[in-house]
């Protein structure tokens, strides 16, 4: 079973992959693949999802809670 969609997980798979393949950039790799697969707005939507996940996780580390 895979991870849910919009964890990061699956985008991560695939970015450690492209880098074992030798690519030279494996997250615009990764990303290339996400917008062919999902389509522009999908892929806009789970990347806003993952900026708020850090940017919560990162305030988080801030506040010291």
């Amino acid at each position: 079973m895979s991870a849910p969609l919009g964890s990061g997980s699956r985008f991560k798979a695939v970015e450690r992959s492209a880098a074992a393949s030798g690519a030279d950039n494996p997250g615009a790799v990764a990303a290339a693949i996400g917008r062919k697969k999902y389509g522009e707005k999908r892929m806009e939507k789970l990347s806003l999802k993952g900026k708020r996940k850090a940017r919560r996780h990162r305030l988080k580390d801030y506040v010291g809670t």
